[in-house]
């Protein structure tokens, strides 16, 4: 008989390797859409433009012959089809910035500012939530990462919580390091 030692079962990191800093693990749907550069929104109305534009066509070239009111209800379901491939396109694009799975550094400016901001307000980072700490932390687990999953099953976040993956002291140190040069000016 052996004595093995008990080992540690093995936990993944709480963050997706990634080349460049990441920003925010989970953040809300709103958030995302406000980071999401023009580029994005150009792509994600091409995505969503493309399918009826290839339907249309293949219409125009091969016409089905399905009889009156056959090719309008097929073409809406299209657009409809089209429009959530174009907003999960966007989506996925802006929320790959924050998880640091892309390009980020303008993302990166505009929530150091937004951060700093807030905090010079006094108001909180993650915005406000009237759920208890229990369910914030509940609907944070349910949702962090989630768009790395998006091909499958689309989840967003809705609710605004603390639980960020990001060390937030950075903002107060750089709300410090502001209001210091203010004074300074001000002397």
């Amino acid at each position: 008989m052996s004595s093995e030692t008990a080992s540690r079962p093995f936990v993944p990191a709480k963050r997706t390797p990634g080349d460049y800093p990441l920003i925010d693990s989970d953040p809300h749907i709103n958030r995302v859409f406000r980071y999401a550069r023009p580029r994005d929104y150009v792509e994600g109305t091409a995505v969503a433009a493309l399918g009826p534009s290839i339907f249309g066509l293949m219409e125009r070239i091969s016409p089905s012959y399905v009889g009156k009111g056959g090719f309008p209800p097929v073409m809406r379901l299209n657009v409809a089809i089209g429009a959530v491939g174009g907003f999960l396109y966007v989506y996925s694009r802006s929320i790959f910035r924050f998880y640091g799975a892309s390009e980020n550094r303008r993302e990166i400016e505009m929530d150091m500012r937004e951060m700093v901001d807030k905090v010079k307000r006094g108001e909180p980072l993650y915005g406000k939530s009237g759920l208890t700490e229990y369910m914030q932390g509940v609907a944070s687990r349910n949702s962090r990462y989630s768009a790395t999953f998006i091909h499958v099953m689309p989840w967003f976040n809705f609710v605004n919580h603390n639980q960020h993956g990001v060390d937030t002291a950075k903002y107060y140190r750089q709300a410090e390091l502001e209001l210091e040069e203010e004074r300074q000016k001000s002397v």
